[in-house]
């Protein structure tokens, strides 16, 4: 039987190997986490398994928080205990991925500069940009609802081009920031029931659970990240709008 198969195309050849970096690297170190099958790696575009699913709702939030928190405590375990937060993480070849504030720093700055955000929300967010050396490192690769694909086997994660270093539940965040913005308001219970199917396995690896004012945290910051899109690409709600209340998070 042959595999069906889709292509995506790559502007750079060093593009093109760093998602190929980065689809070895999970693959290795993150088995619980299904991905689609890298076919063939041709010279400007890479050939990847078909995945038969549909775009992640918020119905599946609790599986694809479940999903993210396993392949996060099983990277942890397997590779990034020995990561720090800010320094990059070699892979193989010459790739690797990049620390988690230098990235996160240069696009606040350019939203800045843009007239996006102000000196007082920059500020409010200056800390989650200079972690403890002690913090555990995760990975974030943009688990937005789009970039989660729901089949009758589990969530398939889709996208890996942008991996970087990212603190346990940043990317969490993205997916509820995303998932808000996208459709509007979450049910008051979306927030407390993502967190504990993320945390559960984080604290049967030993790793401390993700708070809620954490989440907060990181929320605000993909928040401010996500101001140039708001009207593009789904973002329809602003962040101001659809912002959890604190009886959402009992």
């Amino acid at each position: 039987m042959t595999l069906n198969t889709f292509s995506k195309p790559y502007s750079t050849r060093n593009d093109l190997e760093r998602a190929v970096a980065h689809h070895t690297w999970l693959a290795e170190h993150a088995k619980s986490l299904q991905l689609p099958p890298l076919v063939a790696v041709h010279a400007t575009r890479l050939e990847l398994g078909f995945v038969d699913g549909r775009h992640a709702v918020v119905a599946d939030v609790p599986a694809v928080a479940a999903a993210l928190g396993q392949a996060h405590a099983d990277v942890w375990a397997s590779d990034l205990h020995r990561a720090l937060l800010t320094h990059a993480h070699p892979l193989s070849g010459s790739h690797e991925l990049a620390d988690f504030a230098s990235p996160r720093i240069a696009a606040l700055r350019t939203r800045c500069e843009a007239g996006l955000i102000n000196a007082r929300q920059m500020a409010a967010v200056q800390p989650l940009l200079a972690p403890h050396p002690a913090t555990p490192a995760a990975f974030y690769k943009d688990t937005n609802p789009r970039n989660v694909l729901i089949t009758s086997g589990g969530p398939v994660m889709v996208d890996l081009d942008d991996l970087t270093l990212a603190p346990f539940g940043y990317d969490l965040a993205k997916l509820l920031v995303t998932l808000a913005m996208t459709d509007g308001p979450l049910p008051p219970e979306t927030y407390p029931v993502a967190l504990s199917c993320y945390n559960l396995p984080l604290t049967d690896a030993g790793l401390p659970p993700v708070s809620i004012d954490e989440f907060l945290g990181y929320a605000e910051l993909h928040h401010l990240l996500t101001l140039p899109y708001l009207g593009k690409g789904g973002y329809r709600h602003p962040w101001s709008t659809v912002r959890p209340t604190p009886e959402d998070l009992k």
